[in-house]
């Protein structure tokens, strides 16, 4: 009988072993799919390839494929980034803007909408990434104070900026991924529902709007969206 329990006490010594080694592999691989993300994750050097409206021609050899539709840029944030468009929209949520594989993928628009953003009403999508790259920086326009330090922003469309817009970011809101009215592109009862919903809203005007989307949890179904006017 003293031999059983010795052996059970050793086979559960064992077990609390095999039990820590796995607990640490899991950490381990955490830590380094975390660092893996954020080390693909699109840094400054994409903006070598932004289009030049003075000089069409300076993007021609631009290795960005050629599902670019536009350029966002939302002034003093991170947001300064080609926007993409897939055949649908899971393409460019491992993809990022020069078809390769990456887990932080690209910022890119509703497959739905048109490419040249003449819709009334236009949805483009980015992760949320820490340190405010990618769409991280989108919470920010969650509080009225900053976004009215931060309303100003450019639209280029097209991989050889054919045409220029200025953005006016107007109102922000946190809302379920599964709102149709946002994320079914209403044009129709858009205007009305941020006047209803919004978190903020510092404008109301009538004009086409693009909202920019991003996960506000990894753990969640709930969305940040900010909305900005597009300025003819």
């Amino acid at each position: 009988m003293l031999r059983f329990w010795k052996k059970m006490n050793e086979l559960y010594s064992w077990f609390i072993f095999a039990v820590f080694v796995v607990v640490l592999l899991i950490g381990l691989w955490q830590a380094y799919d975390g660092y893996y993300t954020f080390d693909h994750t699109l840094d400054k050097s994409i903006l070598r390839y932004k289009p030049d409206p003075d000089d069409p021609a300076a993007s021609a050899d631009s290795p960005i494929t050629q599902e670019q539709v536009g350029w966002i840029t939302i002034d003093d944030t991170n947001i300064d980034y080609p926007v993409m468009q897939g055949k649908d929209n899971s393409y460019f949520l491992n993809t990022d803007p020069f078809g390769n594989y990456s887990l932080s993928g690209s910022i890119f628009l509703d497959s739905r909408c048109s490419p040249d953003f003449s819709d009334r009403f236009s949805v483009i999508y980015g992760h949320h990434m820490d340190y405010g790259k990618m769409f991280g920086s989108l919470d920010d326009f969650l509080s009225e104070p900053y976004m009215k330090s931060h309303r100003t922003g450019t639209l280029m469309t097209g991989r050889n900026a054919d045409k220029v817009y200025k953005l006016e970011v107007f109102a922000s809101m946190k809302v379920s991924s599964t709102e149709k009215t946002v994320f079914d592109m209403d044009s129709a009862r858009i205007a009305a529902f941020i006047r209803n919903s919004a978190d903020v809203q510092i404008a109301d005007k009538d004009k086409r709007i693009v909202a920019l989307a991003t996960c506000s949890d990894a753990n969640t179904l709930t969305k940040t969206v900010v909305f900005c006017y597009i300025v003819e």
